[in-house]
């Protein structure tokens, strides 16, 4: 055995002692780098605790950059690891740093997921893959769903713009700033920070309101029937 399926045996194959170890070890670095991740939020820190949590986090960049390198150098098709979904999340884990950009250091909580395999809770994998199964099935009546509620949005944002602009025109200066309370309204949250005041935009939001049920469940009623029809494709495979 060469060095490389060596090494691809610790970092893909848990089944070994190396391998479990590694897989602990970069576990327990993903739930500490989140908790540290955390602490650095509270406030009032002391500067010793600050420059503990910096260091701390210089120390999981260099081992998740190390192991993000290590994973695309074992694998027998890199780019299959680079796009996929494991691959992706380790990549806008790491690459905020050297960009000196958006903190996105919470998306290390998705490699959580990876526990599912370290520990062989393959009741879960079952479970994940049907969610994979499901949006397969229902990606093409999202992606049409989704086109449509933009759509509605538009539509929404222009006609309440329509009613009271010349009523409240500080709070609904364009159709852009009524797309704030067309969002809100139409997925019926509804903080109350903006609303209609006139007749004509009272009576537009309640049919607004109506159409909102639509929006929040005919999304939850697609994906229950897609992870159903999932279920029965597994099922079918067992047999």
């Amino acid at each position: 055995m060469g060095f490389k399926s060596k090494l691809r045996a610790i970092v893909k194959d848990n089944s070994t002692k190396k391998g479990k170890i590694f897989d602990y070890v970069i576990q327990f670095l993903i739930l500490m780098s989140l908790v540290a991740f955390s602490l650095e939020t509270l406030p009032d820190n002391s500067p010793e605790l600050t420059v503990l949590l910096y260091n701390f986090e210089i120390f999981c960049i260099v081992v998740f950059t190390l192991e993000y390198f290590l994973r695309i150098y074992v694998s027998k098709k890199s780019l299959n690891y680079l796009f996929s979904f494991y691959g992706l999340i380790d990549f806008l884990a790491i690459m905020p740093y050297y960009l000196s950009s958006f903190d996105l250091r919470f998306l290390r909580i998705f490699r959580v997921f990876r526990l599912l395999r370290s520990f062989k809770l393959s009741k879960y994998n079952k479970a994940l893959n049907r969610f994979k199964i499901a949006f397969r099935l229902v990606r093409e009546e999202l992606v049409l769903f989704l086109i449509v509620i933009t759509i509605l949005l538009f539509i929404v944002s222009a006609g309440i713009y329509f009613f009271e602009n010349k009523a409240q025109p500080e709070v609904f200066k364009s159709i852009f700033h009524s797309s704030w309370w067309s969002v809100v309204t139409l997925t019926t949250v509804g903080y109350g920070d903006v609303y209609p005041i006139t007749i004509g935009g009272k009576i537009f939001t309640f049919f607004v309101l109506l159409l909102g049920v639509g929006v929040v469940t005919v999304p939850a009623g697609l994906v229950a029937t897609s992870l159903l029809k999932a279920r029965e494709i597994q099922d079918e495979k067992l047999n």
